[in-house]
């Protein structure tokens, strides 16, 4: 029953946002796993537009949050406001007490605005004024970047990028699915097929798909594989620090999850194949004269698959 609404929400993404299948995957790989999503192209492709529709698809809280270069960290995980008539201190909470929070064109805040989320994302609470508050479960940030100019934005530090499950890069559709985006725009608003989707899945059967997730099996054989995967990636860039062991952990997370997004009952190395660029790509981007694709793919062609 769970593995039929979780295929009702893969196509409900799927014909919302039109040539964003395999963006569409990632993203649920990324929420089954109960990773964050780091969700990279040009402006006018459909990143928020693919964010929000599955925040719109789960029965929970979502919260957008549009990042400027003046927005500050209490812009994000609250503040405490000082009530003169109790003489007490209420806590405002931010957006990031949601299950989902959608942080559009994350790099145009500044570096220390940036890192407010870092406690957020790994641990699922923030600390403000001492005081430790836990946040919604489960919790997702889906972060969208433009690739294309860096005017006015921030680079990412390398703990917030660690921070992030999956890489998933989003490009202009094909021409056909272009005249399909015009034709479904073409003669008014779109049809339902095209607005934003109805709930298809409550946030307790989501839960119970991530703890699913855990208890997906992963062989002995699999397991040095992505080991084997991601220190050939190391010794191709010369780093050995440029994958952290958070990352190995994230790729057998997103593996096992895109295994059960299939329907699988096991890990194989396709499921591991699948996921392995998007959970180390932006892992690599650290050097600026480094392309993380040629070196990826290199190192799946190195790697001998079990």
């Amino acid at each position: 029953m769970l593995q039929v609404s979780l295929q009702t929400l893969r196509a409900t993404l799927n014909e919302t946002i039109l040539g964003s299948e395999r963006a569409a995957d990632l993203l649920l790989t990324a929420l089954l796993a109960r990773g964050h999503a780091l969700v990279t192209g040009p402006p006018g492709i459909g990143k928020t537009s693919l964010a929000s529709s599955l925040a719109m698809s789960l029965g929970g809280m979502f919260k957008r949050l549009q990042f400027t270069p003046d927005l500050l960290p209490s812009d994000i995980i609250g503040y405490n406001l000082y009530r003169q008539q109790s003489g007490d201190f209420d806590f405002i909470p931010g957006p990031v007490f949601s299950n989902l929070l959608l942080a559009d064109e994350i790099n145009r805040a500044s570096p220390r605005t940036q890192s407010a989320l870092l406690e957020s994302m790994n641990e699922r609470q923030v600390s403000v004024d001492g005081e430790t508050k836990k946040l919604p479960d489960p919790f997702l940030v889906v972060a969208t970047q433009n690739d294309t100019s860096s005017t006015g934005t921030f680079p990412l530090p390398e703990p917030q990028l660690d921070r992030f499950l999956l890489s998933i890069p989003m490009a202009l559709p094909s021409e056909e699915c272009q005249l399909a985006i015009l034709k479904l725009h073409g003669s008014g608003p779109p049809s339902p097929s095209g607005q934003a989707p109805h709930p298809v899945i409550s946030i307790e059967d989501l839960t119970t798909l991530q703890e699913e997730v855990t208890e997906v099996p992963i062989s002995d054989n699999l397991q040095r594989y992505l080991l084997a995967l991601c220190q050939t990636a190391r010794s191709l860039t010369g780093q050995d620090h440029a994958i952290s062991v958070r990352g190995t952990l994230a790729l057998q997370s997103a593996a096992r999850a895109f295994a059960l997004l299939e329907g699988q009952n096991a890990v194989h190395p396709d499921h591991v194949q699948a996921v392995y660029p998007h959970v180390l790509r932006h892992r690599l981007l650290t050097d600026d004269t480094l392309d993380p694709d040629p070196l990826l793919d290199a190192a799946l062609d190195q790697t001998p698959v079990p």
